[in-house]
């Protein structure tokens, strides 16, 4: 069901939705696991390729608009949408990677970032402040609230531990029976706006911040989105639905129960 354009989905659709969900889960598991010195993007990508086969699901990346990975790995520099291919990872260095799979026609999408060895404790501060802001962001969402609540969390949560750049190119979506649909969801802004958020809308929240300035630039490839500076960037991602009791994070592997409850938020999932 669709309302003003935003897909309204049914508890057995959340239900495809939360299968889909623990396949991307489980597939960056897996990705953080191996991610080490001297491995190559394609090897990841190649990686994550027979474990979503392996589980009965497809991949919501492969293909989309004529990209040609399972994954995004956009490392140091690269904000997002990078594609899998030769480059080798070095210690120091680090990736984000963005996942997704479909179930039955409905799609999970989750992201995380990755060090590979040792890196400078800013890096590891900046990746710290990131996931943060993905938990915070979903932490405001309540039954009744509005999307722009969502996004006032991220930026405050950034804005309030440091000069970091959030990226305001690239927002989070609505997801469900296809990967990208509104609303859209910035990493900034008042809270209060936008529309509401009820049961079975299901959003996928995934700040971008940078250690420098936000702007971005794409690459000759048309697909990979670097800083224009040059500064690192870290991505964070998970998909989440609100249910009666709570907050539902989809592409958790426990459901985001956990973190949830460090952030003293109901927890909505079974």
């Amino acid at each position: 069901m669709f309302e003003r354009g935003i897909e309204i989905k049914t508890p057995a659709q959340i239900e495809s939705m939360r299968a889909a969900g623990l396949i991307v889960g489980s597939t960056l598991e897996l990705l953080r696991s191996v991610v080490a010195p001297g491995i190559t993007t394609a090897e990841l990508d190649a990686i994550a390729h027979d474990h979503i086969r392996s589980q009965g699901a497809t991949s919501n990346f492969l293909g989309y608009h004529g990209f040609t990975g399972v994954i995004c790995t956009s490392v140091n520099d690269q904000v997002v949408h990078g594609i899998p291919g030769t480059r080798v990872l070095r210690d120091g260095d680090i990736i984000s990677i963005d996942c997704g799979a479909i179930v039955d026609g409905w799609h999970g999408d989750a992201a995380t970032t990755v060090a590979i060895g040792e890196v400078p404790e800013e890096v590891t501060e900046l990746m710290r402040v990131t996931e943060e802001a993905l938990w915070r962001g979903i932490a405001a969402a309540r039954l009744g609230g509005r999307v722009s609540d969502i996004s006032h969390a991220v930026e405050e949560t950034v804005d309030a531990t440091g000069d970091y750049g959030i990226v305001e190119g690239y927002t989070g979506h609505g997801i469900g029976s296809a990967m990208h649909q509104p609303p859209n969801v910035p990493n900034y802004g008042k809270a209060g706006r936008g529309p509401k958020l009820v049961k079975g809308l299901a959003l996928a929240v995934e700040p971008m911040v940078t250690l420098g300035s936000p702007e971005t630039r794409t690459l000759a490839d048309d697909w990979t989105v670097v800083t224009t500076d040059g500064s690192w960037a870290a991505h964070y991602e998970h998909t989440f639905t609100l249910t009666d009791t709570g907050v539902w994070v989809l592409t958790a592997i426990d459901g985001g129960e956990a973190r949830l409850a460090e952030l003293g938020v109901p927890y909505g999932g079974h």
